[in-house]
């Protein structure tokens, strides 16, 4: 089950971030650096655990819906959560124009699912029910908690590669303990160790999710055709890129900035063509598919 090798996975990665973290902090903090490595990866670790839900709604300024407000999607989502024998998310609806959707939290029992108002009014059932089933499906394998964690450790690499411009190695007093080559390697190879760390899985795990969604639809070509419609609207309405959105973005089903050109090789999920190409691939290994709404 993938959820199993996720789960492993993200215990590996915690280990490695918080390891270069405290890496980093020993480096240029001596021992009162390494303290406040470990307290600053533990209490991030906890948070990311815990609350990366409530950050990422608030990000996209999701809300809650009803049944009433939503009546096609609630039944959407009840009835593949039944089909996968998972307890129903929470859903939320972003005011943003631009088509997209996302799913968070630790585990089912607190996930929830949060479509664009845009994305709702370019799909047709069966291409949202795709849609959803790919996004329940990164839930189901675990894939949030990962990917969660691991914007929240490289965020704490890039932080401590920030303060070592303005602490000496060694914590020493003599201005000569610095060694402004070696800061400024660590200042690179810091933050760009731990991105090719996250997008290695947020790749992957989008070819996985995929996959599993679609075999939890029954129907890989309804979510080949809503990728399509969703991709022409990222890159027609992109969202601006600050730090408030660029922590959600590896969350989100298609990449919600601009790409192109050498954007294209740090981000976080892989290309729409490659991902539209597996689906149609898998459509026809299957064969037919019967549909009932």
């Amino acid at each position: 089950m993938h959820s199993h090798h996720n789960r492993l996975k993200t215990a590996a990665l915690l280990g490695l971030l918080t390891a270069l973290i405290i890496g980093i902090g020993f480096w240029f903090g001596g021992s009162g650096g390494l303290v406040f490595a470990v307290i600053i990866s533990l209490a991030m670790n906890a948070a990311s655990y815990f609350w990366s839900d409530k950050l990422a709604l608030r990000s996209m300024r999701a809300k809650p819906v009803s049944e009433a407000e939503f009546p096609e999607l609630y039944r959407m989502v009840r009835e593949l959560a039944t089909e996968a024998g998972q307890p129903m998310p929470r859903l939320y609806v972003s005011p943003t124009m631009q088509p997209n959707a996302f799913a968070t939290g630790r585990n089912p029992q607190h996930a929830a699912v949060a479509v664009t108002q845009g994305i709702t009014q370019i799909l047709d059932y069966r291409e949202l029910r795709g849609v959803i089933g790919h996004e329940l499906s990164h839930v189901y394998n675990r894939d949030i908690l990962i990917s969660s964690v691991a914007a929240s450790l490289a965020g704490i690499i890039t932080s401590l590669a920030y303060l070592a411009w303005f602490v000496p190695l060694g914590g020493g007093d003599d201005e000569d303990s610095a060694n402004p080559a070696g800061l400024l390697l660590m200042l690179i190879l810091g933050p760009l160790a731990a991105s090719v760390i996250q997008l290695a899985i947020s790749r992957n795990r989008e070819f996985q999710a995929d996959a599993s969604g679609a075999t939890l639809t029954r129907d890989p070509l309804a979510l080949a055709s809503a990728l399509r419609k969703i991709h022409a609207g990222t890159q027609r309405m992109p969202l601006p890129a600050d730090n408030r959105l660029t922590s959600t973005a590896h969350l989100m089903i298609d990449n919600p900035f601009r790409g192109g050109g050498m954007a294209s090789l740090f981000s976080t999920h892989p290309k729409m063509e490659e991902r539209v190409r597996r689906l149609e691939q898998m459509a026809a290994n299957s064969g037919p598919v019967q549909f009932q709404r």
